[in-house]
């Protein structure tokens, strides 16, 4: 089985979001199964010069865009047994940033171009071309459109993985024939018409074998008004061509027992040690040192759709009557941003705000936390409580999507359950959640039983990577 897998990013080379976690962890998983699967994605210019300066450069070429000539050059990199090929073109990728620019519909209709056009360069012939979120939309498109007729592009399927509906690649309807030059029949038929602009997304879907996205959970609710995103028809329409496979992460990566940026490594027969994590975490951000203090944790982008509404709306109650510490990690919505910041001069003792990102800090917090809070209003997979349970840290989070298919109650009288789950979008509802988790807290054993239960649940790509090597064999038959 051959599969190229295309993303716009992929760790440790670019990342701005989940994406880049699962193109860079997947793809491991899926080779140590034997399939010989591929990555492609564009040759940013932030990628670290360690990586960049090593790659070994494979082809240079013209492509057209539509009416326009533009070099296009093909350089390849192998990491962990993986080998990576990285679209180069400097005019459009060589910025400082990965997207956000007037002429992402340009960059990224090249890149899904280049994409196809570069595989006799590869000499690579996938049986299939998984392609991810809207920036490699038009791949699946542009096979259909533009390579029918050659046997080598014939035998192709397309998979395309939707990792978040919200962000869909919606362009000026004159992208299709001054960037994309297409025929304007693929607009007036629907194909990639949205509200009168032109949409990646849809395109993607249309024109795709099969679609997945990234929870069981989240596999249902797009196909609603309320999570569909003005695509829910469509989606409804593809529902026998759709398939939710719950995201894994990289366990190498993520593992308490080897991690160096933590204070002390620790696993299941040690997890006391996560308290001398917390001493030493409560120490350096200038908390109070208390072993025994719950330690609550929030890493996360802050924005609304993380629930930041909710937080913003009971945190201070919640500091006020319960004896606990927060720490919170991220950046997002200055409206926010500058709330954490406020929170933690009105609670200087309990409280540390830390308005930036850092993979060592993050690491460090998953460590040394106790209780994780994820209240998101949508999660399609999410990986935050995913890493909380590797470490032990016992997510409270509202179910949705695939906060719904990895966090479970736990059950006192049966013992199972991994965490704490609120149903409703309801600031209440979630501080009941965190109390029933500090509660648990107060009991040792109980507590201990908990964290066991949240490190022994499966959330690497074991499982994960063998439901898309069984699509991937279906769709090939």
């Amino acid at each position: 089985m051959k599969v190229l897998y295309v993303a716009a990013e992929a760790v440790p080379f670019a990342k701005t979001g989940g994406l880049a976690d699962v193109a860079g962890s997947l793809p491991k998983a899926l080779k140590e199964d034997g399939v010989d699967v591929r990555v492609i994605m564009p040759k940013f210019g932030k990628i670290p010069a360690e990586y960049r300066d090593n790659m070994e450069h494979v082809y240079d070429g013209e492509l057209n865009v539509s009416w326009r000539s533009k070099y296009v050059g093909l350089d390849k990199y192998e990491l962990d047994g993986v080998t990576y090929y990285f679209v180069d073109n400097e005019e459009y990728f060589g910025r400082e940033g990965f997207y956000g620019y007037d002429d992402d519909a340009e960059r990224f209709s090249f890149f899904c171009r280049a994409v196809l056009n570069l595989l006799p360069a590869m000499d690579f012939w996938p049986d299939v071309i998984n392609t991810n979120d809207w920036h490699a939309g038009l791949v699946n498109v542009f096979l259909k459109l533009e390579h029918m007729g050659d046997e080598r592009y014939e035998k192709i399927k397309t998979v395309y993985t939707i990792h978040n509906l919200k962000y869909q690649g919606v362009f000026p309807k004159n992208v299709m024939s001054d960037v994309l030059g297409l025929d304007w029949k693929y607009f007036n038929n629907g194909d990639l018409e949205f509200y009168d602009a032109v949409n990646f997304m849809k395109g993607g879907i249309i024109y795709a074998d099969h679609v997945t996205t990234v929870s069981k959970t989240y596999a249902n609710e797009i196909q609603y008004p309320y999570f569909g995103e003005h695509l829910d028809g469509l989606l409804r329409a593809r529902q026998n061509d759709l398939t939710g496979i719950v995201n894994g992460i990289d366990y190498d990566a993520y593992n308490p027992s080897t991690d160096k940026m933590i204070f002390k490594t620790y696993d299941d027969t040690t997890l006391d040690r996560k308290r001398d994590n917390k001493t030493e975490l409560q120490n350096k951000l200038g908390l109070p040192v208390d072993r025994n203090v719950p330690l609550v944790a929030i890493v996360s982008r802050l924005v609304e759709p993380k629930g930041m509404d909710l937080v913003v709306r009971m945190m201070d109650e919640i500091l006020q009557h319960e004896h606990i510490q927060l720490v919170v990690l991220g950046t997002g919505e200055k409206r926010y941003e500058d709330w954490f910041k406020g929170l933690a001069w009105r609670f200087p003792k309990e409280v540390s705000t830390n308005i930036y990102f850092s993979n060592e800090l993050a690491h460090r917090i998953y460590a040394s936390a106790d209780i994780f809070l994820m209240p998101s209003n949508y999660e399609p997979c999410g990986i935050g409580q995913l890493i909380a349970l590797r470490y032990g840290t016992i997510p409270v989070v509202r179910l949705t999507g695939g906060l719904r298919d990895t966090v479970t109650q736990y059950d006192k009288y049966t013992g199972e359950g991994n965490g704490f789950v609120f149903e409703n979008y309801n600031a209440h509802e979630m501080m009941y959640a965190l109390k029933r988790a500090l509660s648990s807290y107060e009991n040792y054993e109980i507590w201990h039983r908990i964290q066991e239960n949240a490190v022994h649940s499966d959330f690497s790509w074991k499982n994960s990577a063998k439901e898309y090597e069984a699509l991937y064999e279906e769709l090939t038959k």
